[in-house]
C-alpha cells in the first residue's frame, strides 16, 4: 500500500515540479504534500516537498503562522531553524532520512 502511495504522489507532479518546494533539491522516490496554508485553515495549494523537508516545516512552525504570515516561502526559508535545517540539507540526497528533531515547546 505504501509504495502506492508513494507511486501516485509522484504521478501527481506537476511538469517542471521536480524539485523539493522548501530546499529546492531535486526529489526523491518518495514525495509529501505540503499545504502552504493548513488545511485545517482553509489551505488548497499544496507543493511537493521531501518528506523530511515537510517534517520540518511542521516541527519548526505552527499552523496558525503557516496560516498568517509563512505562507510565502521566502518567508518560511529564512526563519532561523528553517535558514539553519537548509543549509545543513543543501548536499544530502535527494532520498536522505533522518530523525526530525521538534523545537522545545515555547
Amino acid at each position: 500500500m505504501e509504495g502506492l502511495r508513494q507511486a501516485d504522489a509522484r504521478a501527481l507532479l506537476p511538469a517542471g515540479a521536480e524539485r523539493c518546494g522548501l530546499c529546492a533539491r531535486p526529489l526523491g522516490r518518495k514525495v509529501e504534500w505540503h499545504h502552504r496554508i493548513p488545511k485545517s485553515r482553509g489551505g488548497t495549494e499544496v507543493l511537493p516537498v521531501h518528506p523530511i523537508c515537510h517534517r520540518t516545516i511542521h516541527a519548526c512552525v505552527s499552523n496558525h503562522d503557516l496560516a498568517t504570515g509563512l505562507a510565502d516561502l521566502d518567508a518560511l526559508r529564512v526563519q532561523p531553524d528553517i535558514a539553519r535545517f537548509l543549509r545543513w540539507i543543501a548536499d544530502k540526497p535527494a532520498d536522505f532520512h533522518a530523525p526530525t528533531r521538534r523545537r522545545a515547546p515555547d
